[in-house]
């Protein structure tokens, strides 16, 4: 099967019937908010303190969503018109730009928490252009990267290298760039529960997270589950239930957004019959 990166320029393969792919598709919508919420627990992020973090190749914001979920802030950036659209029809609470990140990310110094990226690195080992290196493209994007982000700062992408030389040009890349780190590895012995995550620091060396389990435990692993446990141990509503959609609405009300008025009706289930 041809990897898609083989097939077209992302801007080109993420056209509008793909990008509808990511929304109406609910297993692709499981596994992307998986890898998501994934890649938020290496940035080691603060407990109940809301961060402003960057999300790469954020596609129709799907991963967006887990962040405000999760009561972070965030910009995205892709390639992608369409998918971009596709998020600004779901009505992202993070503004989106429409932007290479092989060109680098067009923002000040030190203004992120944080960067996560969902599937989205292996397409700057592309030469889609006869203008494209991908030397240059992944030492642009690393080093612009590592400007727009705080001296405590983590990025986390999880990528589908396609060899070993992929990865190393990738990881050789982020450390000229400045950033220390290494890829983990989940479930390194299942061909299909598999990933591999690229975690960056910029704050020193510092040992890498341990990689998830082996094949006979990913079974019973569900990383939504863990996440609505953790939500009620901190006292956080589930989603979609009322006062999940109240505090949503509270969010967008606090970032001057049109917001329909709170009556009784709010977050109240539809009986079906209709």
């Amino acid at each position: 099967m041809s990897r898609p990166e083989h097939l077209a320029p992302p801007e080109i393969f993420y056209n509008e019937n793909e990008a509808r792919k990511y929304t109406q598709n609910s297993r692709i919508m499981d596994i992307q908010m998986q890898m998501s919420e994934r890649a938020v627990e290496l940035l080691l992020l603060p407990e109940d303190e809301p961060c402003f973090l960057l999300d790469i190749g954020c596609g129709s914001g799907l991963s967006g969503s887990v962040l405000e979920d999760q009561g972070h802030f965030w910009v995205g950036m892709d390639i992608s018109t369409a998918m971009l659209d596709i998020a600004l029809e779901r009505e992202v609470e993070g503004d989106v730009l429409l932007t290479d990140m092989g060109q680098g990310c067009p923002f000040r110094a030190g203004t992120f928490d944080g960067a996560i990226s969902i599937s989205a690195l292996q397409w700057l080992c592309n030469a889609d252009k006869t203008t494209h290196k991908p030397v240059q493209r992944l030492y642009k994007f690393f080093s612009s990267l590592y400007a727009c982000l705080s001296r405590s700062a983590r990025a986390v992408f999880q990528f589908y290298p396609e060899n070993s030389e992929q990865m190393e040009l990738v990881t050789a890349q982020a450390m000229k760039a400045g950033f220390y780190g290494g890829v983990v590895v989940d479930y390194p012995n299942s061909t299909k529960a598999k990933k591999f995550f690229l975690v960056l620091m910029t704050g020193g060396n510092v040992p890498l997270p341990k990689g998830l389990g082996s094949a006979e435990e990913t079974q019973g692993v569900s990383y939504i589950s863990k996440r609505e446990q953790i939500k009620k141990a901190r006292g956080k509503p589930l989603k979609k239930s009322r006062d999940w959609i109240l505090e949503k609405k509270e969010r967008r009300r606090r970032q001057m957004k049109d917001v329909r008025a709170d009556s009784k009706y709010t977050g109240r289930k539809r009986s079906g019959r209709f």
